[in-house]
């Protein structure tokens, strides 16, 4: 029968994305062998963190639904009709405790769930932005928050409490190139920006370097925040600066989520009569793909882990998506077109 990674998750058959990640968060914390000392903790682990890797990941998850797990780990055998999961092959060589790791955004997860709250990663939070609170702690110095500033005035004891307005986000464009977004980068953003001078009330007007992190797999759209980098004045709390990440065009690929097209033209008589593309991958090698069959216009070819790597799993990529296109001649002799009536059919 195989092993049934719904029932190892605790879910049926059907779960949706977000019933596969309460489980796996929920049954990976009751089996960590941290936590967990019974015999057997570790192996109940192992399976937990393979079910999620298979049901989190969209390709792996519907062969598995449609030919368990014996053709997932490639039992099955390649039909000419799609009924095999083809030359597809899955074994689980990841670390369960790298996953779990990934999962809860850190390698001391239990600190981070059990602990202080300051300092830890909310269970919700959007992990495709660790970067939000750059450079800042849970709450302001000494624990006050960060948007409330006191000062003391006058004699004789009297103090005035001052309340000063944060100035809206800074948002500046940041450009990358997909290899860039493969092996991940840092960018040097250089920033020009006023500061108090010790009197607390002219300003000077300083120069400043942000490093910023691109993390591998980071997707268009990105924020990564440095919060209070922006003017400072006497009346104001300076506004945060906000990059976002924009992708650079490619001369070769498109970018669609975690993976990438190439558009591979073809003559209409290697359309017809097959083809080998050898197409290009984004760390300069190339990969052959052959259609042995008619290819249509539109028809498309996925590359398996040729991709970008996923945002949360950078140990995982998506697929090179060979896009075809069949190049039609602008003219055909005489002879040719009676030759092509002769061999092709009417319908």
């Amino acid at each position: 029968m195989g092993k049934d990674y719904y029932d190892i998750l605790g879910i049926k058959k059907g779960a949706s994305e977000d019933d596969i990640k309460k489980a796996y968060r929920k049954q990976a914390l009751r089996f960590h062998p941290d936590k967990n000392k019974s015999p057997g903790a570790e192996e109940k682990f192992k399976e937990i963190a393979e079910a999620y890797d298979v049901l989190s990941d969209p390709k792996k998850k519907d062969i598995y639904d449609r030919f368990g797990e014996e053709g997932l780990k490639g039992g099955g055998t390649s039909g000419g009709g799609g009924g095999g999961p083809g030359t597809f092959s899955y074994t689980f060589q990841g670390d369960p405790h790298a996953i779990f790791a990934e999962f809860f955004g850190g390698r001391n997860p239990f600190e981070q769930f059990f602990g202080a709250r300051n300092g830890g990663m909310h269970e919700d939070m959007d992990t495709d932005d660790p970067f939000a609170s750059f450079g800042m702690g849970g709450g302001g110095m000494g624990g006050f928050p960060r948007s409330f500033s006191t000062g003391m005035g006058g004699m004789g004891g009297h103090s005035s409490v001052v309340k000063k307005q944060q100035d809206p986000p800074v948002v500046h464009d940041l450009r990358v190139t997909l290899e860039e977004v493969l092996t991940g980068c840092t960018k040097k953003m250089k920033i020009s920006r006023k500061r108090l001078n010790p009197d607390g009330r002219t300003v000077r007007t300083e120069d400043k370097i942000l490093e910023v992190q691109i993390k591998k797999g980071w997707k268009e759209g990105t924020k990564i925040t440095f919060p209070k980098e922006g003017d400072e004045t006497p009346r104001n709390i300076p506004a945060d600066v906000v990059f976002v990440l924009k992708d650079k065009p490619h001369p070769v690929f498109k970018r669609e989520g975690s993976d990438i097209i190439y558009t591979a033209k073809v003559s209409l008589r290697d359309a017809l009569c097959g083809c080998t593309v050898n197409a290009p991958t984004l760390d300069g090698r190339a990969v052959t793909v052959t259609a042995t069959d008619i290819v249509h216009p539109g028809m498309k070819r996925r590359v398996s882990g040729e991709g970008l790597p996923y945002p949360k799993r950078p140990d995982r990529r998506g697929d090179l998506i060979v896009d075809y296109e069949v190049k039609f001649p602008d003219r055909l002799s005489q002879s040719a077109r009676d030759t092509i009536a002769q061999v092709l059919p009417r319908s």
